[in-house]
């Protein structure tokens, strides 16, 4: 399931408009990553910061980078239909783009189509195995991974996949996206670490909701706070107006409330709130990376609310060179596959024949790339250093900064 695919929706599943917005600080043992506008820098393990490379030579369609190198499978939608083929392309495009800003990588990047579903997957895996793949890069949507992944791990071949549905991360699977519950990690900390210690909780009722849930209760009772309430909601204004109620009764008795869901949707609930004599003057909003959104952001009723995100900086910088060279605007998602290749190019640099190694792979120290710091850990999922932000005055503002390393991570 991709929750957050940044304008990518999951045929299977299409939760969440907005954040489809689904996926990535010098760290001691850290990968390429972006400096301000001229490509990847290293961090100490890797050497010095370095000047953009060469454009790599010409190869066949289905393959990118150094003929000869150490073959590395990247597994896309490129033939789905939709926002998923178009989101696949800009994804190929950006390993490109890191193959071109990496200092001479040593590595052929064998580009596999998936068509977008499970059998594809499959039959891709199969094809970049037997063309010498070492380790298997993508491919996006869950039900992809998930068969993909029964192939890699039987052959004891690594997987690093861009789905954000944890269901599919295991041990030799590692999904280097954004997680949903990463974000809920982060906003609580902030917010109990700041005096908001009883949270009411508004949730959508949907798949997303459903993990957001239990996240969100961990993380809460981790740090001896309470949840005075929390309620499901179905998005129809009708049926929306009953749960709202219901926790509006409990306002009295909270800091903080927790809404974690899209712009389609969160300003239907806080109008209701509203209706029901809460507002942002009254108690602390809190919400999720989704709410990263420019229409959020000039809905007065969110004035001075709180979200985790991703600092935006390095996407943006991305952006503007990715631009450069391709003539349009990455998808959100395209950032991942750069960083996926840009983390290849430094391991198979750096590592030797020990570079796709789970030891390798999990360094608890952590990784570098265009939206901060990440580590992958054991059981495959991803967890990220993330900002905090706050809406104010029609924009959002950081008021935590993301940690630049895994031993200075802010709460």
């Amino acid at each position: 399931m991709l929750f957050r695919a940044y304008g990518v929706r999951n045929t299977g599943a299409a939760v969440l408009a907005g954040w489809l917005r689904g996926l990535l600080a010098v760290l001691g043992l850290a990968l390429a990553g972006c400096s301000s506008s001229i490509g990847p820098e290293l961090g100490p393990m890797f050497g010095s910061p370095v000047s953009p490379a060469p454009l790599p030579e010409v190869q066949p369609q289905n393959s990118l980078g150094a003929a000869g190198g150490v073959r590395v499978g990247l597994i896309l939608s490129l033939s789905a239909d939709g926002n998923a083929g178009a989101a696949a392309q800009s994804m190929r495009n950006a390993a490109e783009l890191a193959l071109a800003e990496f200092a001479n990588p040593n590595i052929q990047l064998i580009v596999k189509d998936d068509a977008g579903t499970a059998q594809g997957a499959q039959a891709a895996v199969v094809a970049a195995l037997a063309e010498g793949a070492e380790i298997i890069l993508g491919p996006l949507f869950s039900h992809s991974v998930a068969a993909a992944g029964q192939l890699t791990r039987n052959r004891s071949i690594p997987m690093i996949a861009f789905s954000t549905d944890t269901n599919v991360a295991a041990r030799g699977v590692y999904l280097l996206s954004f997680l949903p519950e990463s974000d809920v990690e982060r906003i609580v900390g902030y917010a109990i670490a700041n005096g908001k210690k009883s949270f009411l909780a508004l949730l959508p009722d949907n798949i997303y909701g459903t993990v957001i849930e239990g996240g969100f209760k961990q993380a809460v009772a981790a740090r001896k706070g309470r949840v005075v309430a929390l309620e499901h909601y179905l998005n129809e204004p009708a049926r929306m107006a009953e749960p709202v109620r219901k926790v509006a009764s409990s306002v009295k008795q909270a800091d903080a409330i927790f809404i974690a869901d899209a712009a389609d949707a969160t300003p239907q609930v806080v109008q209701l709130l509203n209706a029901n004599g809460v507002s942002s003057r009254r108690i602390q909003y809190v919400g999720t990376g989704l709410w990263d959104d420019p229409q959020l952001f000039s809905d007065p009723n969110l004035n001075g609310a709180w979200f985790a995100a991703p600092d935006i900086t390095g996407f943006r910088a991305f952006a503007q060179r990715y631009k450069a060279r391709f003539g349009r605007d990455p998808v959100r998602t395209a950032s991942l596959a750069y960083d996926a290749v840009s983390l290849i190019a430094a391991l198979v640099k750096t590592q030797g024949p020990n570079r796709f190694s789970e030891e390798a792979l999990t360094n608890p120290s952590g990784f570098n790339g265009i939206d901060g710091v990440f580590r992958f850990r054991s059981d495959g999922t991803c967890e990220r250093g993330l900002a905090v932000m706050e809406i104010r005055n029609g924009t959002a503002r950081v008021i935590s900064p993301a940690p630049r390393s895994f031993t200075s991570a802010a709460l």
